[in-house]
C-alpha cells in the first residue's frame, strides 16, 4: 500500500471536449481511482498518462489512443509510484517514479527520480540521481528535459525548490531557474513558451497542493530573484518574489486565486487550470468543493482570463489534443558500464559569490557525497526542519567524503566521480579548511565528461577567450593531463560520524580539563559521554556557539569564509597560540584537519538515516515512552517540548556515566527515591545502549525496519542493473505483472 493510503479519495477521468461544440467525451473513467498527468503525443493521436485504480494500488504508466482505443499498461511495478509521464523526441517516454526507495529528509514522504522507458515499457532505466525529488518534466525544443527538482545540501527544506534541465540520458544536469529563491518557496509545472526563451510556471509554496501564482520567467534576466519575473497571476504577486531574506516557504499559500497545470498555446495565450471562485459553487459541486472547485481557463497577456468548461469536482491538466513539433534527438552521452565520469573546471576563482577570495589562496578541491535517506522512523528531531530520524542539531543530512583533489595555479581542476553519486564541491585552502562551499548537488553518468566555468559561475556566460594563438597553450592548466583521481580522505570512503571522527581528539587533547566536574567543564563539556539524541560534546559545542555553520541555512549563496571552520570560535581557538589556558595544547595536522573538516561538513553527527531505536522521541534514545515520561516527572523536564536546537536546555543525561547526569542536580539528595528511580532509568538506557548500540556505537545494527528497507533498495538496484544490461546487449526486460500482450 502506498504512503497515506488512508488519506486517499478516489473518483477521475481522462476527458476530451471541443470547444466549439462544447460535447465532452469521457476515454477513461476511475470511479475509485485516479487517473492524471496527462501528455499528447507529437503526432497528436496518443495520450500517455498516469493511473491509480484504487485506493491499495500504486500509480502506473498507461498509453491509450485519442479516440480512448488500444488503452494499455506500460509499467506495473509492485510498491512504485510512477507518474508525470511525456514522450521523449525519439518516442521513449520519461517519467518520474520512486522506483530507487528513498525518502525526503526532512519527512517520511518517498522521495522520487526521473526515468525512462522504450516506447513499449521496456528497459526502465533510471536518469538522475537527485537526492531528494524530481518531477513535473516536460521537454524544450532542443530536445532537453525541463523538470522541477527539490534537493537541499546545507539549505533548509522549503526553499529548495528549482527548475533543472537535463539531456534524455540523464547528462549535462544545469539549473535553469530558482535554486537559490527564497520566494516562492517553489516553482512548478515548468513548460517554454514557444518561440520564446521564457518559460511559464507555477509559483507555489511548500507546504500545500501544487497550486499558486500563474507566473512567465525569462532567465535572460537573471537566475534567481525579481529581475527575472516577467509577469504574474494574480499581478501583484510579482512583489513577493525575492532571492533573500527571511524564510518563507509558504508564503503563496494566501494567492487567490490559485492556477494549476499550465500549458502555453503561444507566446500570447495559455491554457491552465484555475479556480472558478473563492465562494459559491458550481451545480453539483458539494460545500467543501466550494472554493477549491478549479475550472480549465484561457489566460492571455492583455488582461483576459475566460472559463472554458468546469465540473465537479474539477478539472486539471488541460492540453491542446493536436501535432506539435517534435524537438530533435540528442545523441547519448552515457554508456551505462557503471563506471565512471570526469568533471572539469577552468577556474575556480570565476563565480558569482567569489569576491575577496585572491588567487592562489584555493590549493584542493574536496568533493563530497549527500547521500539519499533510505530509513525513517517514527520519531523526530526539529532541527531546524523535522527529521525523522534526528541527524544534526540544524541540518538535516549525513556526509560521505569522497576525497580531494589538486587546484592548478590557474584555478583549473579536473577529476574523475564514480557515476550516479549525488555530490557536491568545497574549496580548501593550504590547511584544508573550507573557504567556498556549494550547497547543491552534481552527478555524472557513467562516461561523462561535464564542465563549468568557475564556482557558482553565471551560466549565462563563457569561458574567456583565447589570449594566444594555440589552442592547447589556451587550455586550462588541469584540462591537459588525466583527471585526477579522489584520494579518500584518512581512510576509504564512509559516512562521517562526530563519534568516530572528531571525538576521539576531543577525548585525547581536551577531555582532561573539559570534562564533568571539572572547572573547564562548566565553561565547555568536551566529554564523549552519550546523551539522550546526540552526545556531549556536540551538543555543548553547538549550543555555546562554537561553531559558524550554515545548517539548513538561506536559499541565497553565501559569501566565501562566511561559515564554517575559517568563521568558527573552536577552530579559532585552536589556531590561536598562547591562549590563556591552552598553552601545551598543540593538535597534530590530522588532528586539527578533522575537526575543521567536521565544521566545513555542517557540523553533522550520525552517519546514517538508519536507527536501533526508531519508535523513541527522536528515533535515537535507548529509553521507551513510559521511562521517558517517568523520567520527566521525576525531574520536571517536558523532554517531548525539547526536540528542538532552538528550545533543547543542554545535555541533562549522561548513559556513559549514569551518575553524572546533570538532570540529577535538581534531586540533590541521593537517598531521595526519586532520586535513585530516575538514576535506575538513566542506567536502563545504558544497560540497553550495552546490548544495542545506537548509530553512533561501533557495533551498531540497524532496526529490522531499517534492514528491510535497505533489503528493498538492494532489489531495486538489481533491477536496475538487470535494465541496463538490457539496454547494453540490445535486449528488452519489462516490469514483472506487466502483460507483453500487443507489444
Amino acid at each position: 500500500m502506498t504512503p497515506h493510503a488512508n488519506l486517499f479519495q478516489g473518483g477521475a477521468a481522462l476527458k476530451t471536449i471541443d470547444l466549439t461544440s462544447g460535447r465532452v467525451q469521457t476515454l477513461i473513467e476511475v470511479p475509485d481511482g485516479v487517473v492524471r498527468d496527462p501528455e499528447v503525443h507529437f503526432d497528436g493521436q496518443r495520450i500517455v498518462f498516469a493511473l491509480r485504480r484504487h485506493r491499495d494500488e500504486d500509480y502506473h504508466i498507461e498509453e491509450v489512443q485519442a479516440d480512448g482505443t488500444e488503452r494499455r499498461q506500460l509499467t506495473g511495478m509492485a510498491g512504485v509510484a510512477d507518474f508525470d509521464p511525456f514522450y521523449l523526441p525519439d518516442d521513449r517516454i520519461a517519467f518520474s517514479s520512486t522506483r530507487e526507495p528513498k525518502y525526503n529528509q526532512c519527512s517520511r514522504d518517498h522521495g522520487a527520480n526521473l526515468f525512462c522507458m522504450e516506447a513499449d515499457g521496456a528497459n526502465i532505466c533510471q536518469i538522475g540521481k537527485n537526492n531528494l525529488f524530481d518531477n513535473h518534466g516536460t521537454l524544450t525544443p532542443d530536445g532537453r528535459i525541463l523538470y522541477a527538482r527539490w534537493e537541499y545540501v546545507d539549505r533548509n527544506f522549503g526553499d529548495a525548490h528549482g527548475v533543472w534541465t537535463v539531456n534524455p540520458d540523464g547528462t549535462n544536469q544545469a539549473i535553469y531557474w530558482g535554486n537559490n529563491t527564497a520566494s516562492p518557496g517553489a516553482v512548478y509545472y515548468p513548460r517554454l513558451i514557444p518561440d520564446t526563451q521564457q518559460m511559464l510556471c507555477v509559483f507555489g509554496m511548500h507546504h500545500f497542493r501544487l497550486w499558486g501564482a500563474l507566473a512567465i520567467v525569462d532567465r535572460r534576466h537573471g537566475l534567481d530573484g525579481r529581475e527575472a519575473v516577467i509577469r504574474t497571476w494574480p499581478t501583484d504577486v510579482i512583489d513577493r518574489v525575492r532571492a533573500g531574506g527571511p524564510f518563507d516557504c509558504d508564503g503563496f499559500v494566501s494567492v487567490y486565486p490559485k492556477y494549476e497545470c499550465p500549458y502555453p498555446l503561444s507566446d500570447k495565450y495559455f491554457l491552465c487550470s484555475r479556480m472558478t471562485m473563492r465562494a459559491g459553487q458550481l451545480p453539483g459541486a458539494s460545500d467543501a468543493q466550494a472554493g477549491e472547485e478549479m475550472g480549465i481557463y484561457l489566460v492571455d497577456v492583455f488582461g483576459n482570463e475566460l472559463l472554458l468548461h468546469a465540473e465537479p469536482p474539477g478539472c486539471y491538466d488541460p492540453l491542446p489534443l493536436r501535432p506539435q513539433p517534435r524537438p530533435p534527438v540528442i545523441p547519448p552521452r552515457r554508456d551505462f558500464e557503471n563506471r565512471e565520469g570526469h568533471f572539469y573546471v577552468a577556474d575556480v576563482y570565476r563565480g558569482t559569490h567569489m569576491a575577496g577570495v585572491p588567487r592562489g589562496s584555493v590549493k584542493s578541491l574536496r568533493v563530497v557525497e549527500s547521500p539519499e535517506k533510505r530509513h525513517w522512523s517514527p520519531g523526530a528531531w526539529f532541527g531546524q526542519g523535522y527529521t525523522a530520524p534526528a541527524m544534526n542539531w540544524h541540518s538535516l543530512e549525513n556526509k560521505r567524503i569522497l576525497g580531494t583533489v589538486p587546484v592548478e595555479e590557474d584555478g583549473s581542476a579536473s577529476f574523475a566521480v564514480p557515476a550516479e553519486t549525488f555530490v557536491y564541491f568545497q574549496l580548501l585552502d593550504e590547511d584544508g579548511m573550507m573557504i567556498q562551499s556549494m550547497r547543491s548537488g552534481a552527478s555524472v553518468q557513467s562516461g561523462e565528461q561535464a564542465a563549468c566555468v568557475g564556482c557558482h559561475e553565471d551560466r549565462r556566460t563563457a569561458p574567456p577567450a583565447p589570449q594566444c594563438g594555440s589552442q592547447r597553450a589556451a587550455l586550462p592548466l588541469a584540462w591537459r593531463r588525466p583527471p585526477s583521481r579522489l584520494d579518500g580522505w584518512y581512510g576509504p570512503p564512509r559516512e562521517f560520524s562526530f563519534m568516530a571522527e572528531v571525538q576521539p581528539v576531543l577525548t585525547e587533547r581536551c577531555v582532561s580539563c573539559h570534562d564533568y566536574g571539572q572547572e573547564a567543564g562548566r565553561k565547555l563539556n568536551l566529554a564523549p559521554d552519550r546523551t539522550l539524541t546526540f552526545n556531549t560534546a556536540y551538543v555543548e559545542l553547538w549550543r555555546k556557539g562554537y561553531l559558524r555553520c550554515i545548517g539548513a541555512g538561506p536559499a541565497e549563496i553565501q559569501p566565501p569564509y562566511s561559515w564554517g571552520s575559517h568563521a568558527s570560535k573552536l577552530v579559532q581557538t585552536l589556531r590561536t597560540a598562547g591562549t590563556p589556558g591552552h598553552e601545551e595544547l598543540e593538535l597534530t595536522p590530522e588532528e586539527f584537519h578533522r575537526i575543521a573538516t567536521w565544521i566545513d561538513l555542517n557540523g553533522v553527527y550520525y552517519p546514517t538515516y538508519a536507527c536501533a531505536y526508531p519508535d523513541s522521541l527522536t528515533g535515537r534514545i535507548p529509553l521507551d515512552a513510559a521511562q521517558l515520561s517517568r523520567l520527566g516527572q521525576l525531574t520536571g523536564i517536558d523532554f517531548a517540548g525539547q526536540r528542538s536546537y532552538g528550545r533543547n536546555p543542554g545535555v541533562e543525561v549522561s548513559f556513559d556515566r549514569p551518575e553524572l547526569s546533570p538532570l540529577l542536580a535538581a534531586l540533590a539528595d541521593k537517598e531521595d527515591p526519586r532520586y535513585r528511580e530516575a538514576l535506575a532509568i538513566i542506567q536502563a538506557g545504558q544497560a540497553q545502549l550495552d546490548q544495542r548500540p545506537r548509530a553512533d556505537m561501533p557495533g551498531f545494527v540497524p532496526s529490522a525496519p531499517d534492514q528491510h528497507r535497505e533489503a528493498a533498495y538492494a532489489f531495486r538496484r538489481q533491477i536496475e542493473q538487470r535494465n541496463r544490461a538490457a539496454l547494453r546487449d540490445g535486449d528488452k526486460v519489462f516490469d514483472d505483472g506487466v502483460l507483453a500482450e500487443g507489444r
